[in-house]
């Protein structure tokens, strides 16, 4: 399986909400860079964070455009989050339900057919504005 189709798998099983598939593309030291806050070492921390978004948000993504570079090993992915807000976490609006769509992308490496680091990014000032 090359690169591309490693990273086009994850994102169909994220879109499935197949976190076990997800998982089982990730490098036990996966590497997680989120838009704000802390970067995210270990499958482990990965595992939380996908509970913490499964609780808090109901997402599909679409759109999806993917991007290589020579190498293979790294892909970023242009794509719209398609969500529900069903939870709110501290320092965000409250949730009731309010859907949203968010441009949004991400870069992804991929090292001995395992992703090794995920980076997001998005307008997070933007969403708050879509669920306020």
């Amino acid at each position: 399986m090359t690169s591309l189709e490693i990273v086009q798998n994850y994102y169909a099983a994220f879109n499935d909400k197949n976190w076990a598939g997800m998982l089982a593309l990730v490098a036990p030291e996966i590497r997680h860079e989120p838009n704000q806050g802390d970067v995210r070492v270990g499958i482990q921390k990965f595992t939380e964070f996908l509970g913490m978004m499964d609780t808090a948000y109901e997402e599909t993504l679409s759109d999806m455009v993917f991007f290589t570079e020579p190498s293979g090993r790294r892909i970023a992915v242009e794509f719209t989050v398609n969500g529900i807000y069903k939870q709110g976490e501290e320092g965000f609006p409250e949730a009731h339900g309010q859907a949203y769509e968010l441009p949004a992308a991400a870069f992804v490496e991929v090292a001995d057919n395992k992703i090794t680091r995920v980076t997001t990014y998005y307008n997070l000032p933007l969403w708050i504005s879509l669920v306020s």
